[in-house]
């Protein structure tokens, strides 16, 4: 799935899912359809819906995004380093088809200490 064309991605994707997902844009804080969703199940990926959170790892961190304290596994997310628009984070891909989710800081809750601070738009979800 990773060396699939922009084309495929235009078509299978909305204008915005394809703008932060492949593209590595961001939607605005707070506008996020699963921010407040507080429902029992998985979260997974828009692009290629591999199973990526799951609903009882999810928090409200305040930071206007979903944010997760761990991933469902430990080889779903890849990491890269981020230095864009001046900072230094690290972006969180899925591993299996490279979509662009967000970044994971070193802020979170006790249980991990870990924020992954993850785009709605990138994600869908299944009740349990």
């Amino acid at each position: 799935m990773k060396n699939k064309p922009d084309t495929y991605w235009q078509e299978k994707l909305s204008a915005e899912a394809y703008l932060v997902c492949r593209q590595q844009a961001t939607e605005p804080p707070f506008s996020g359809t699963l921010l407040h969703n507080h429902k029992t199940g998985i979260y997974s990926c828009v692009c290629c819906d591999s199973p990526l959170f799951s609903s009882a790892n999810k928090y409200d961190s305040g930071c206007g995004w979903p944010s997760f304290d761990a991933p469902i596994d430990d080889n779903c997310i890849t990491y890269l380093e981020d230095n864009s628009h001046g900072m230094q984070r690290i972006e969180i891909r899925c591993k299996h088809c490279d979509s662009h989710l967000g970044h994971v800081f070193t802020d979170g809750p006790k249980t991990t200490g870990e924020r992954y601070c993850v785009n709605s738009v990138s994600l869908i979800f299944a009740d349990k």
